[in-house]
This record gives structure tokens, C-alpha cells and sequence, in this order.
């Protein structure tokens, strides 16, 4: 099960109810009405008609009763509508509350059982505005006025389109999705496809997901595609390599998409077995830039190297690889296999996905390579708030969490000092929280218990704070006096030092006091690492 009782996890309500509505709430929070029930399975069987933008159908779902209780939320974005909730043949009643729906049901709930409802509804989805980050309904036509179509909804939530539990710390078990669009065309979703049906004018994919999934990750990709595959033998044996593309573009997809097991070399060498060999790994190409939809990796990055052809980090480096190919599928370790269960935690998506990127280039270009990289993206760093959001109102932290968080986790690279102990620790947490949704401090304590280090203040200073570390030094003679400023409290992270070329070990003192190390300096002086992501300040230059 994904689903898991989480001790001391502590909605911040208060933070809530001061700054945000009621409907933040509704969405971000696990309500009465959402914990009393653990998901099991979803049926979600809809009909997608491209020239009118429209889809109808329904959700079947299926969970376990956890607690007594008579009321169900579910979860549906306005214009859709709900046309009835059924359970056991009886129409149900409910109420609305934006896009919370609160489902009355007659049956006695006992616990332990497994119960399901149908949920029915209609209308026109939010169209996508600027997908993926504003996302929704992607209506596009192809280079041939064929209809192409796509959904993407992280953030935003999975209800704009389909109902269901739209909360990210209960994952389904596993998911039927079954689409009806127009016959010349073709639907890909997550898993694996069990049968195709023609009935007419309209055609109906089966798509079956063994493994649990996220909300976001479920999507519909409607295009005039074409399919190829290969084996990849990967740690766990033979896996399913498939490729969904538009049809003129086969030939520049076949040349491209030769990075997709160079990618899982290195993944599986730093994070561990792909986590979903059941359901397979697909590419799927899109009318915008691409996503980490589980086993179901949306694509546009428009067949070239880069992040459309401009590398992040003003290195070089990132035009050595597919922008979109490694970072969404790193996002198949850290993402779909590890989740947020708050999105106030998504830097445990973005920020080690961000860093797989220069672990891609460590693996196939070496340890330089990987460095230039992820330094490089220190630029785009804007510290404008802390990387973790307010918790149970659906709101995310900063931006930051890309490329701080990747240089963060560079830098503890570093600290932990040791690359076998380092891998294993990735290794160790695709392992331990292996499908499970986690919070922040999961992630942490792990870390910190794995590398015997304390790492409360190092966390607090670059998750939960703007601050970035200045190290104050002066020297004097044979000495070197130095300290920490612009830090939280009991911040004390060693640094690796070059004292004419010499690597030395600095350990600042906590709170801002000074300490002083004995040194033989001559003019080539004292310079810090370029691995650390601090800020150095020469007192007296």
C-alpha cells in the first residue's frame, strides 16, 4: 500500500487560516472526510472528443475502510460537473464546496472492508494555458491538422480533469484507465496496454498500472502516433523500452531517444532499479515541453540536446544530453517512487531530480564534467523564500528548489566525503520509502542517520531559510581567523579549504564565533572549495 499513517505529521492550519482560504484547505489537507479511507484502485473509463474539447465518462473507486465514517470527498475542478455517485446501484447525495464534493453514503462503512463508488460527471476541462506549469487540456494540432492532446496537471491537481482523491500521501494501488477517442488516431496513458477495441468511428485503449501512482502522474496522450521498442537489461532483468512519437518525426526519435539507456545506466548505477519494471518505461511525445508522468514520460523538447537547445548551466555541459529525457525520467526514482505527501515537500522531487541531471554526466562524463555543471547553475538561484512551503494548503516553496536544492545536495556530497557510502545512501532511499509517500523530515533523518552526521542545521539553513552561508576569514601572518555569519542557529557546516594549494579541513565554530587555525600563507593565500554552495568574505581586503 502506499498509503501510510504518518506519526508527528502536523498540518501548519494556523499558517493556513491566517494567509490562505478555506478552499487551500479543502485541497491541501488531509480532511476528515479524505483519512477516514484508503485508496485501493481506480477504473477511470472516459470518452475524449477533440473537436469539441469535451470528455464525459467516469471513475470507478475502489478503497478500504480505515475508521467509521459516513461522508467520502472527492475532488472535481470546475467547469466539469458530477451527473450522480453511485455505490452498490443506489444514486447517493452530496454536497459541493468548489471543487470538493462530499459524497453521503447509506451503506454502513465497516472497517477493514473494501467498498467502492462510481463517480459520473461531464464538461469541458480547463484548457491548458501554459502546459505544464499551468496545466489542464492541451487541444493542439500536429504538423499534419491531425488532433494531438495531452494532459498535465502537477500542481494544479488531477481533479481539473478526472475526480478522484486529489491528495498527493494516498496513492492508488494500481489503475485501469480505459480512453475512447477518434479512430484514426491513439491513445498512450501509464502501464502497459492490455487491448485496444474499434467500435466505429472511435477506438478505446486499455491502459493497466500495476504499481501505485500518483495523481498527477496519470495522464491522456491522443495523437497520430507511431510505436517502436527495445529491451534494456537492467538491474531487475528485461525492461520495457517504448516509444510513442509523432509519425514524420520516427527518424529523428530513433536518433534521440539512444540516450533513454544511457539514462538508466546511470540512473540504476546512483539511484537503484528503474522502480516500475512491471509497467515498463515509455517516451511519449507532446504538444508542450514534457513530464514526469509515470512509466509514461511526456516529451517535447523538439528532438535536440539541451533545455530546447540552451544548456542551464552556461557550462557546456548541458548540451551533452536531452534536457527532457533525463531530468522527467529521473523523476521516475525521485517523484513517482519517492512522493511528496505534502507538495510544501516538492523539493524532494525537484531537487534530486535537478541533481540527477549532473550524476548523468558524472556516470558518462566524469566527476569534472558533473561540478562545471551543477556550479554552473548557481545563477539562476534567485534565495527569494525557503525552498519548503507552508504545509496542508497545496502551495509549493520556491523555485529554488531546482537548482539550490541540486547544489545543496553537491554540497553534502562533499561533506559525507566518501562517494560508496554517498551512492548507497541514494540507493538506500529508493530502497527504504520503495513506492511510499514521505515528508521532508523522512527524507532528512534518513540522511543524517546513514551518514552519521547531524544534519538539523544544514537542512534547516538551505530548506527552510534564504540565508546562504557567508564564511568570514582574515588573515594574519601565520594564522587564520574565521567564522560564520548569515546562518541559522547551531549552523556549523565544515568547509574544505586551499591554503597555497594544500587542502585544508575548516571547522566553524556554531553561533558565529570566531576560530583560528595556525598556517604557514604566502601570497597565493587561502581560497574555499567551489564544491560548497557558500559565499566567502576576506576581512580586511
Amino acid at each position: 500500500m502506499r498509503y501510510l499513517l504518518f506519526i508527528g505529521f502536523v498540518l501548519s492550519l494556523n499558517i493556513a487560516t491566517a494567509q490562505f482560504a478555506r478552499k487551500d484547505t479543502l485541497r491541501g489537507s488531509i480532511t476528515p472526510e479524505r483519512e477516514w479511507w484508503d485508496l485501493n484502485y481506480y477504473h477511470l473509463d472516459i470518452k475524449v472528443d477533440p473537436d469539441n474539447k469535451y470528455i464525459s465518462g467516469k471513475n470507478t473507486i475502489r478503497y478500504k475502510v480505515l475508521k467509521k465514517n459516513q461522508v467520502l470527498q472527492i475532488d472535481l475542478q470546475k467547469p466539469l460537473l458530477i451527473e450522480k455517485v453511485v455505490q452498490d446501484g443506489k444514486t447517493l447525495e452530496f454536497d459541493s464546496e468548489g471543487p470538493a464534493h462530499f459524497v453521503k453514503l447509506t451503506n454502513a462503512q465497516n472497517i477493514g472492508e473494501f467498498n467502492e463508488i462510481v463517480v459520473h460527471y461531464s464538461g469541458k476541462p480547463k484548457e491548458a494555458v501554459r502546459a505544464p506549469w499551468d496545466g489542464g487540456f492541451s487541444w493542439k494540432k500536429d504538423m499534419n491538422d491531425k488532433h494531438f492532446v495531452a494532459t498535465s496537471c502537477q500542481g494544479l491537481g488531477a481533479s481539473v480533469w478526472w475526480p478522484n482523491k486529489d491528495h498527493m500521501y494516498d496513492e492508488v494501488d494500481s489503475m485501469l484507465i480505459s480512453v475512447t477517442f477518434p479512430k484514426d488516431l491513439m491513445n498512450v496513458s501509464n502501464g502497459k496496454l492490455r487491448k485496444v477495441e474499434e467500435n466505429g468511428d472511435w477506438k478505446t485503449t486499455h491502459w493497466f498500472v500495476a504499481n501505485p501512482i500518483n495523481n498527477y502522474g496519470v495522464n491522456v496522450n491522443i495523437g497520430d502516433y507511431v510505436h517502436y521498442f527495445e529491451k534494456y537489461k537492467g538491474e531487475k532483468g528485461s525492461l520495457d523500452l517504448d516509444y510513442w512519437v509523432l509519425r514524420d518525426n520516427l527518424t529523428k526519435a530513433k536518433e534521440q531517444f539512444k540516450q533513454t539507456p544511457m539514462m538508466m545506466d546511470a540512473f540504476e548505477h546512483w539511484f537503484g532499479p528503474y522502480p516500475f519494471y512491471e509497467d515498463g518505461f515509455k517516451l511519449v511525445e507532446v504538444p508542450y515541453l514534457g513530464m514526469e508522468h509515470q512509466s509514461s514520460v511526456t516529451y517535447g523538447n523538439q528532438y535536440q540536446n539541451g533545455y530546447l537547445g540552451r544548456d542551464l548551466s552556461g557550462s557546456g555541459w548541458g548540451l551533452k544530453f536531452d534536457f527532457i529525457i533525463i531530468h522527467e525520467a529521473g523523476h521516475e526514482w525521485f517523484a513517482n517512487n519517492i512522493t511528496y505527501k505534502d507538495i510544501a515537500d516538492m523539493w524532494i522531487h525537484e531537487s534530486f531530480t535537478a541533481y540527477s541531471e549532473n550524476l548523468y554526466l558524472d556516470y558518462h562524463f566524469g566527476i569534472k564534467a558533473s561540478k562545471d555543471y551543477v556550479i554552473g547553475t548557481r545563477k539562476n538561484i534567485q534565495n527569494d523564500k525557503p525552498i519548503i512551503g507552508p504545509y496542508g494548503v497545496n502551495q509549493r516553496g520556491s523555485g529554488d528548489m531546482y537548482y539550490k536544492g541540486a547544489n545543496m545536495l553537491h554540497t553534502l556530497r562533499q561533506l559525507i566525503e566518501d562517494d560508496v557510502l554517498w551512492r548507497e545512501i541514494l540507493r538506500g532511499l529508493n530502497k527504504k520509502y520503495y513506492h511510499q509517500t514521505v515528508t521532508s523530515k523522512q527524507i532528512e533523518n534518513y540522511i543524517s542517520q546513514k551518514s552519521g552526521k547531524d544534519l538539523t542545521a544544514f537542512f534547516n539553513q538551505y530548506l527552510r531559510s534564504t540565508k546562504i552561508p557567508i564564511l568570514e576569514f582574515e588573515r594574519n601572518g601565520g594564522k587564520l581567523r574565521y567564522r560564520y555569519t548569515n546562518v541559522v542557529d547551531d549552523f556549523d557546516m565544515p568547509v574544505l579549504g586551499f591554503s597555497d594549494g594544500k587542502p585544508l579541513w575548516l571547522f566553524p565554530a556554531k553561533n558565529g564565533e570566531w576560530k583560528t587555525e595556525m598556517l604557514e600563507l604566502n601570497n597565493s593565500g587561502f581560497v574555499v572549495s567551489r564544491d560548497f554552495y557558500i559565499e566567502t568574505k576576506e576581512i580586511g581586503q
